[in-house]
């Protein structure tokens, strides 16, 4: 029997609008055959909506809520910009970041939780709009400090940072648009995982080849924080100063965790 991997699933999620269970177990009958897949959730009577399979929906919008100490983000996508800004597709979003919030208590990925709880509406609205639709992401985080939301309007970009201690609303709008512009991997070096660390060691030690062994260490030491200073938030030149970095700028502060999302990216 073949593994189902996540973005299998994902792929047929999109292709047939259909919640995440239903098109597990169809790829799961099937052996992993996307196309057989497809054809068994006709024969099912699930995929009703059977003009909109196989249509890639990669525009969309995110959508955000903020309540006390818990935050929501979600990514509603569709096939195009048109869609994306009626008001029965806003609408839609703004309902599944309310429920998001106010129906769950989980900290973390509910993405599976609201397609299951959405299908049947979602599929009708597919057949109103006529066009496919899908419920891609959705994060609820509860925090003990603080949670920033920004949508970036040009390019679409959805981030949401959750940061602790001396951290005001400007500071933190701050560090939601550093992350936007300047797309950090990692919070801090002490981040980075071994494996990440061992193969940027490797690389940059294979450059010295022939030098001192002394000298070889000197060098990748250099290197590696010359990367941090471009893949970690706290080492970045910082957006508003590039004299300066958050940890610089803001000693106090500690940003727990954060997303940086873009509508219909390959994951």
């Amino acid at each position: 029997m073949a593994t189902i991997t996540a973005s299998q699933v994902n792929e047929l999620r999109q292709k047939t609008g259909l919640g995440m269970m239903e098109c597990k177990k169809a790829l799961v009958a099937t052996d992993g055959d996307m196309d057989a897949a497809i054809e068994h959730l006709r024969k099912a009577g699930l995929a009703k909506a059977e003009k909109k399979v196989g249509r890639a929906a990669s525009n969309g919008k995110f959508f955000t809520l903020q309540e006390g100490n818990a935050g929501v983000l979600v990514e509603l996508l569709c096939e195009t910009d048109f869609v994306a800004k009626t008001d029965n597709f806003k609408a839609f979003g703004k309902k599944l970041a309310a429920s998001a919030l106010a129906d769950f208590t989980d900290n973390g990925d509910i993405s599976e939780k609201m397609a299951a709880k959405y299908q049947d509406e979602l599929k009708a609205l597919i057949a109103q709009i006529g066009e496919n639709m899908h419920i891609r992401r959705v994060i609820r985080w509860t925090t003990n400090g603080k949670i920033g939301v920004y949508l970036h309007t040009g390019v679409p970009y959805g981030v949401m940072v959750d940061a602790e201690g001396d951290v005001s609303d400007e500071l933190l709008m701050d560090i939601c648009m550093h992350i936007t512009a300047y797309n950090p991997q990692y919070i801090t070096p002490a981040d980075v995982p071994q494996s990440v660390l061992d193969k940027e060691r490797e690389i940059a030690a294979a450059q010295m080849a022939g030098k001192p062994a002394a000298m070889i260490d000197k060098i990748v030491m250099g290197k590696l924080n010359k990367w941090y200073t471009e893949v970690c938030l706290s080492k970045q030149a910082w957006i508003n100063d590039d004299k300066t970095t958050l940890e610089k700028l803001a000693p106090k502060v500690k940003v727990v965790r954060f997303v940086r999302w873009q509508v219909g990216e390959e994951l």
